[in-house]
């Protein structure tokens, strides 16, 4: 069976969906749900997942046992935060090891800080952490996470929130052809053409938020999200046919042809 295999658990879904900018943890589930993800991403400095007494809880309306939480860094501007803030999250989730890092580098394009990123990075795998590692698309750093010990490498396709889709697909070949560990795109993607190129390129997955929640029907795009992902990946199986400017070969049989 073709399942994503990460930090030694395999899972049906190759697309994972961040949790944030829905109207209510109501929209949030129903999005997840029509997405068909098991693994959501949480914000550990932005969403309740119990730290707040009396307010809504994320964990009511994705329980654990249904989903696999990746909680994230986002807001993390130095590799202390970044570390702080996921040694937090593995006390508040009974231990829990698989998260994303990502280490920003301004808060305009929200661009990662690969310098810090590597800093944090070799700690947390020191630490025991499974860390999947949001970065640039540069191959050479890519390389340097998977050598740290990084689970899984997830370069961007553009700028977090730009919806702008893969605006270097080279870059993302590059990193595919030389990395042993699960290569997804992370950020950038806008609709679900998109996240089809992507997949067809050879991606293990794709993470996305604001290209769901910031739709103007978002379960809706979840749903389209998920067939795109389901098709790229199958298309990238596949095989597509070499490309040329022309050459003229006709799609039936010329043989024995009516006269």
């Amino acid at each position: 069976m073709d399942t994503l295999k990460i930090a030694g658990k395999e899972f049906d879904s190759r697309l994972l969906v961040g949790t944030g900018k829905y109207k209510d943890f109501n929209e949030t589930r129903q999005a997840i749900l029509a997405s068909g993800a098991q693994i959501v991403t949480v914000a550990i400095r932005r969403t309740n997942i119990g730290q707040n007494a009396g307010e809504p809880s994320l964990l009511d309306f994705l329980p654990p046992h249904e989903f696999t939480y990746l909680p994230n860094t986002a807001g993390c501007y130095t590799a202390e935060d970044a570390v702080r803030t996921l040694r937090l999250a593995r006390e508040m989730l009974d231990d829990h090891r698989l998260v994303k890092l990502e280490v920003l580098g301004d808060p305009k394009t929200l661009y990662p800080n690969v310098i810090e990123t590597i800093a944090a990075a070799k700690v947390l795998v020191k630490e025991g952490f499974e860390v999947m590692v949001y970065t640039s698309d540069d191959p050479i750093v890519a390389k340097t996470l998977e050598d740290i010990g990084c689970c899984a490498i997830m370069p961007l396709a553009s700028l977090i929130g730009s919806g702008m889709g893969i605006l270097n697909p080279w870059n993302l070949q590059i990193i595919i052809e030389n990395t042993s560990v699960p290569v997804l795109v992370d950020a950038g993607v806008g609709t679900a053409s998109d996240a089809a190129i992507a997949m067809e390129l050879g991606c293990e997955g794709i993470l996305m938020n604001t290209a769901i929640a910031g739709a103007r029907n978002p379960v809706l795009m979840a749903s389209a999200m998920k067939k795109a992902v389901e098709a790229g990946r199958e298309a990238f199986l596949a095989g597509r046919m070499d490309k040329r400017l022309y050459k003229a070969e006709p799609s039936s049989p010329t043989s024995e042809m009516i006269s």
